[in-house]
Order: structure tokens, then sequence, then C-alpha cells
């Protein structure tokens, strides 16, 4: 999957080095990036220890939030497909302690059943 994935807001494997690079103030000492989707600008990034959710806002994307969520937190998931008029699949990760889940929006396409396996590898140690 290339730049054009990517801004059809599809899912694609980030650079691991580029990601561990951008997130070295984030991380911890004993951390390490395991395995990283990009969709547009936006990040989830699995770690050896927790789940990072990376939204890049405003126009230049300077400014980012960081949403971290320990695996032993997530309580479930759904995946949503997309059917045949509804170009949208989306994947939604319910946390412990919250009433609504973290939703991501995908588009019609293979690559929310890569992140689910991710996220289910993960969740599930």
């Amino acid at each position: 999957m290339g730049i054009l994935d990517g801004l059809m807001g599809n899912a694609s494997e980030a650079d691991l080095q580029a990601v561990e690079k951008d997130l070295e103030n984030i991380v911890t000492e004993n951390e390490r990036v395991e395995k990283a989707f990009k969709i547009i600008r936006d990040l989830i990034v699995f770690t050896n220890k927790r789940l990072i959710l990376i939204d890049k806002q405003g126009m230049t994307g300077k400014k980012v939030e960081y949403h971290s969520v320990p695996y032993r937190n997530v309580t479930h998931y759904s995946v949503e497909t997309a059917g045949t008029f509804d170009m949208d699949a989306e994947l939604k990760i319910f946390i412990s302690s919250t009433s609504h889940p973290i939703s991501k929006q995908f588009r019609k396409d293979k690559s929310i059943y890569d992140v689910q396996k991710a996220l289910a590898t993960y969740v599930n140690q």
C-alpha cells in the first residue's frame, strides 16, 4: 500500500524506524515499537507494553494527541465491515471504565483485518 492508499483512508503498515524516531519522547526506556499502521496522517502503534493512538490535528498536523492504552485495559473490540453501499469499515476499541469506544474509520479494503489481527495478538498475550 502506498501514498494513494493513505490518502483514501486505507491503513498501511508504517516504517517502524520512522515511528520509533517520532515517538522517542513518548515510549519508555524498556518499551519498543513492534507494529504500526498509518491512516492518512494518524497512526495506530503497537508496542510491547501498550497501544498508542496518534491523532495529528489541524492543517499542518503540528498539534498531536497521543492516546495511550495499556493492553490490559482493552475489554473488547469490534470490526464493522463495509457493505455494498456503505464504503466505510469501522474498528471500535472498548476501554475499561469508559462508556464510549475509541472508533477508527477505514475505507472498504482488507487493511482493517490486519489492524484487528494485531490488536487480537497484543490484547490476548
